[in-house]
């Protein structure tokens, strides 16, 4: 058990004065855990339940799918044996979604365990139309933290424009911005069929015309695609919402390491964190993310090293033994600040929360509770989506409250 102490309270206080408008440039990393944080009543146990799973319970959902198919389970079934291999952990839907475009790569007109090159493309259509009915739904009409999100994002004026950026490839984000008049831009251009514009998403010189928009639109950028993203016979990338059976939907769970065009999306979109990362201070706010997809970790961590006044707060949710990875960066990287429920790692050194409460704070029962232990220990609750988003419309309601704690870092 940690022997030091960081106070959630100053942390709390501190993302909100950094988070505050200013000339501050600030970008926000919305992980898988995001949608989860949303509950919604399920009409077949009648009990509340995700809006969209995390990555195992989609995992679960596609393999009870496919087993109720008779053309598509038996190359389910070698595409996961193939991957589990002497491992004990079961690979996910990424895991499989991955090894199978590698194998489309390499099968040409060959096959690979009775695999080739047809039965590998239907699987992979069949996996993302079963994952394009379980993401692609709708946010819901009332208030949710995505909602407060977009709000805080509208009525907070800011010199440089917001960047999000998201690994999930659902529209959630899309609907809350739009539900609230928020203009965005995602590198594609148009209307019935809007078209990938690399050009547009070019940086310029000098940074401050950044991709010559205004200021309070945001840029988000789906660094693994998402369910409206094509590719076309042509091999042209459009975005449009209708299905097109000579299509091919562009989900990219993980980034393909073999021959990839630097025109293809997800490229571009790593291009921009990186940019965003490597000039001036710059401030990511990471929430739902675990930091269990390495090629996000390389960037944000290089940008990191590179550039020692850009800063990366990671709210996680629970306890931060569930992190191992995150914590080991954190352990090293003195601008990456983890914060958990339990406590963080602040500055490479790792600490718990105090058990003082302070409910005079303007943020206590906010960012920050007491649990029932005997020990009364501080909880930090940023790590929960629902929480984050009522701790930005706090901000926007009292957006001069706070005090800094005096007794810890």
């Amino acid at each position: 058990m940690s022997t030091s102490f960081h106070c959630p309270y100053r942390q709390s206080t501190l993302l909100q004065q950094a988070l505050a408008p200013d000339k501050m440039r600030i970008a926000f990393l919305l992980g898988a855990g995001c949608p989860v944080s949303i509950r919604v009543l399920d009409p077949d146990s009648a009990e509340k339940k995700a809006l969209i799973p995390d990555i195992s319970g989609l995992t679960e959902h596609v393999k009870k799918t496919l087993a109720d198919s008779e053309k598509h389970q038996a190359a389910y079934d070698k595409l996961t044996n193939r991957l589990k291999g002497d491992s004990s952990a079961a690979p996910t839907i990424e895991d499989i979604l991955s090894h199978i475009r590698a194998l489309q790569d390499v099968v040409r007109d060959s096959t690979i365990d009775g695999l080739d090159k047809t039965a590998l493309y239907d699987l992979d259509k069949e996996i993302c139309d079963i994952i394009t009915k379980v993401v692609g739904v709708d946010l819901p009409e009332s208030s949710t933290p995505y909602h407060r999100f977009a709000t805080w994002i509208r009525d907070i004026q800011r010199e440089h424009p917001i960047e999000i950026f998201t690994p999930n490839y659902d529209l959630l984000v899309e609907q809350a911005l739009e539900s609230q008049g928020v203009p965005y831009f995602d590198g594609f251009v148009g209307s019935k069929q809007a078209f990938f514009d690399l050009a547009s998403m070019e940086s310029h010189d000098p940074p401050s015309r950044y991709y010559d928009l205004p200021s309070r639109w945001v840029r988000l950028w789906k660094v693994h695609g998402s369910v409206n993203w094509w590719r076309t016979p042509k091999d042209e990338i459009v975005r449009r919402t209708e299905y097109s059976g000579s299509d091919r939907q562009m989900i990219y769970p993980s980034h393909l390491k073999f021959n990839q065009s630097r025109r293809m999306p997800y490229l571009a979109m790593l291009d921009r964190l990186r940019e965003f990362l490597a000039r001036g201070q710059a401030v990511l706010v990471t929430n739902g993310y675990s930091f269990g997809d390495e090629h996000l970790n390389e960037v944000i961590l290089h940008g990191l090293r590179s550039n020692p006044t850009a800063i990366c707060f990671a709210l996680l949710f629970g306890s931060r033994s569930r992190y191992d990875v995150a914590m080991n960066k954190a352990r090293i990287h003195s601008n990456l600040s983890l914060l958990a429920e339990d406590g963080a790692v602040l500055g490479t050194v790792e600490g718990d929360w105090p058990n003082d409460a302070q409910p005079g704070h303007a943020l206590h029962k906010i960012s920050v509770v007491v649990d029932d232990s005997e020990e009364a220990k501080c909880k930090f609750l940023l790590g929960d989506f629902e929480h984050f988003g009522t701790f930005l419309a706090q901000q926007l309601s009292r957006p001069n409250d706070g005090v800094v704690g005096t007794h810890a870092t």
